[in-house]
């Protein structure tokens, strides 16, 4: 799914309301009408709505929805946020509806607010409705208007948000005054979701977010760029497996992982990586490993090294169509040097997770000769060790960009939406996961799901976005089967024959 700056929204909205054509009242109607049923099918009406809209066309959308809910005979209260005399043609139109409507039915009432005395008592068992500014609002909040966002705010009823919380912008937040924006427990935002609903300090403010498709134009959206993405089921392509094949047809992967104290990085990592479909295994740990892991995993092949530098020849390392090194190495100096020896003498890919990562870290200079198209998966933690520190989300993002374009590479920055950065400066936020995955060792599962694809032939983008997909997927069926406190990373491994099914038959 495309996500597009406010500014390409608004453009697709015209071209809709040109050429389909549609004015752009009707389209209004058909985009709140849709919240409104929403709304109807996940509250009773015994429960009473309080509907707040400003002068725009967010508060347009506001006041079709009440409309439509009085109708279904919804006690509703509408207050209109009036911090201007200039309201739009459209907010006018759907007033006058609302107000001929009004002297038809009791249990719809209609207020102005003009000043804080006359903001309205608001109950805890009350629905609030925010349609008092749309994505179009360009700076932050303040006077009236940020004293009802407040009110809204002190309140402990439920809260859903038109189309974006009064007061959020729809990308970068840097400048924003944050204690002015609505804090939704609902937003029902229009066609495609915001950049802004992606980061996690958003998060209290978007609350549960839900796209409703409002039928702009679909050759248009199709034929419009962008550089963001929100990556969906529909959208993984799994490789199909033939009768007559072999372990050889799906790849041999090279892991080099685990350390005296951490063999269980390297357990989870070499499990994922062959549930994940590769035909070969090899691992590299050290030899204090050797027993618990011929044990642990019996079907990956061992690789012991003593001198741990043999293993990083030239020759040696090219037997493999994928190299996978990081989960539990350490950092002390001949993993250092061994580290070194793989980034010069691999030709081919190289998935870079956790130690690796933070070795790099310390020695930048070796970044000039990672293979192209090498995947780096770190988290936050990681990245910022790796790019340097950030004031937000969205810098960071822009970060990872920069980064996967300076070195030609792909950044797997993990956590909520875990965000596939690649060369190409295109952005892929990943749509499975929970919270319940924020637990040790969910990490080495993905560096041994993305190794194994890389290693039977996906390329560095499918291997990445399809992996982090499956990842997540796995982690939900998980939480699903034991909850998300009950969550661990062997449970991730456990459901990923799971997750591939319900890829498969789009269940």
């Amino acid at each position: 799914m495309k996500i597009f700056k406010t500014q390409l929204v608004k453009l697709i909205d015209k071209y809709t309301i040109e050429h389909e054509p549609i004015l752009s009242i009707d389209l209004m109607e058909r985009a709140a009408s849709q919240v409104a049923d929403w709304l109807i099918n996940k509250f009773s009406n015994d429960r009473k709505f309080k509907i707040f809209v400003g002068p725009g066309n967010n508060g347009g959308d506001a006041l079709v929805v009440a409309r439509l809910l009085a109708v279904c005979s919804y006690n509703v209260n509408v207050y209109i946020v009036k911090f201007t005399d200039k309201f739009s043609h459209n907010f006018n139109i759907n007033y006058n509806r609302l107000k001929d409507l009004s002297e038809q039915k009791k249990q719809l009432k209609i207020h102005t607010l003009i000043q804080e005395s006359q903001l309205p008592i608001i109950n805890s068992n009350n629905i609030i409705v925010d349609g008092i500014f749309g994505s179009g609002l360009s700076r932050p909040l303040s006077g009236f208007p940020a004293k009802v966002v407040n009110h809204i705010n002190d309140s402990d009823a439920t809260v859903v948000a038109v189309d974006v919380p009064s007061g959020l912008f729809g990308e970068d937040n840097s400048n924003n005054n944050i204690k002015n924006i609505v804090n939704a427990d609902f937003t029902s935002t229009f066609q495609f979701p915001k950049l802004s609903f992606l980061f996690p300090e958003n998060d209290k403010y978007v609350g549960v977010w839900q796209v409703i498709d409002i039928g702009l134009d679909k050759n248009f959206i199709n034929e419009t760029e962008t550089d963001y993405f929100y990556f969906l089921k529909n959208e993984v392509k799994l490789k199909s497996r033939n009768k007559f094949d072999h372990k050889g047809k799906y790849g041999h992967a090279l892991l080099i992982a685990g350390s005296y104290e951490k063999t269980g990085a390297a357990i989870l990592a070499s499990k994922a990586c062959l549930r994940t479909g590769v035909g070969l295994l090899t691992v590299h740990v050290p030899q204090s490993a050797y027993e618990i892991m011929q044990t642990a995993v019996p079907e990956a092949m061992l690789m012991i090294d003593e001198t741990e530098i043999n293993y990083c020849k030239k020759e040696t390392l090219n037997k493999f169509n994928a190299i996978g090194i990081g989960p539990g190495i350490g950092k002390k100096k001949s993993m250092k040097m061994a580290l070194k020896a793989v980034i010069e003498n691999s030709e081919v890919l190289i998935v870079f997770d956790a130690d690796a990562i933070n070795i790099l870290s310390e020695n930048k200079e070796w970044l000039k000769n990672i293979p192209r198209n090498s995947i780096f998966t770190p988290h936050p933690k990681e990245f910022e060790r790796l790019a340097g520190k950030s004031t937000n989300s969205f810098e960071r993002n822009e970060m990872q960009i920069n980064f996967a374009k300076k070195y030609n590479v792909y950044v797997v920055l993990k956590g909520a939406n875990t965000v596939v950065a690649c060369p190409d400066g295109k952005c892929y936020f990943n749509s499975t996961g929970n919270p319940g995955m924020a637990t040790a060792g969910s990490g080495d599962v993905l560096t041994g799901i993305v190794l194994s694809l890389l290693a039977q032939g996906y390329s560095s983008k499918d291997a990445a976005l399809i992996g982090v997909f499956i990842h997540g997927l796995s982690g939900d069926i998980a939480a699903q089967e034991m909850s998300e406190e009950a969550l661990i990373a062997s449970d991730i491994i456990s459901c990923l024959g799971k997750a591939f099914k319900e890829i498969k038959f789009r269940v």
